[in-house]
């Protein structure tokens, strides 16, 4: 059997959580198979991947995404600060609706910042934007996680609110503890919300336009 040819189009994520999300809304939304979804394991291993992945022959399109964290304008400054040895002209401030920047004679570039370009925050930020809006329970544990912190004892930092929120509303569903990507294919998270749609046309215009 040959081996498979490399994809030319790829798609850099921080971690598996990522790869897994990705690829559910994928099949979801029955985005075409013309990248390569890549679990970089960690913000500063993708950082270290970008360069060469830019200057690879075999690269036609390179997407991203990380979280913003506690800073988005700072997040970008710092990826930024990466892509500018190989991309220029790319913007000061980061685009509303996510990046797609088209160099001439070179690689296209894509950039996406969790949760949805404009909040600081994470992947776990962004999912949170796909709990059924009528659901009675996510209310239920906010309360609670509020509790706990109100008392001191929980031992997150602030930034990780939102993974301690979404990780105990999932130990709750049918099959407890399923994880993100799995929980949009069991359709306990909604893909209606505007956010998802967001996501799945930046998607759309980086690997398939």
């Amino acid at each position: 059997m040959r081996p498979q040819e490399p994809f030319k189009q790829q798609l850099l994520v921080e971690g598996n959580d990522d790869q897994h999300v990705i690829w559910a809304l994928c099949q979801k939304f029955r985005i075409p198979q013309t990248f390569e979804v890549i679990d970089c394991k960690g913000i500063d291993k993708l950082y270290r991947q970008i360069g060469g992945r830019i200057l690879s022959p075999d690269t036609e399109t390179l997407g991203i995404i990380i979280d913003a964290d506690e800073d988005l304008a700072a997040r970008w400054r710092q990826l930024k600060a990466k892509l500018d040895l190989d991309i220029p002209d790319l913007p000061n401030d980061f685009p509303a609706n996510g990046l797609i920047h088209q160099p001439e004679n070179n690689t296209k570039i894509g950039v996406w910042i969790m949760p949805d370009n404009k909040l600081d925050g994470m992947l776990e930020d962004f999912i949170s934007f796909l709990v059924p809006e009528n659901d009675g329970l996510f209310p239920k544990v906010q309360q609670h996680i509020q509790h706990i912190e109100n008392q001191g004892l929980h031992q997150y930092k602030a930034i990780h609110q939102s993974k301690a929120l979404i990780h105990a509303w999932l130990a709750l569903q049918e099959d407890p503890g399923t994880p993100m990507g799995l929980a949009i294919t069991k359709r306990y998270l909604t893909t209606d919300a505007a956010k998802c749609a967001d996501l799945i046309q930046w998607l759309n215009d980086l690997f398939n336009s």
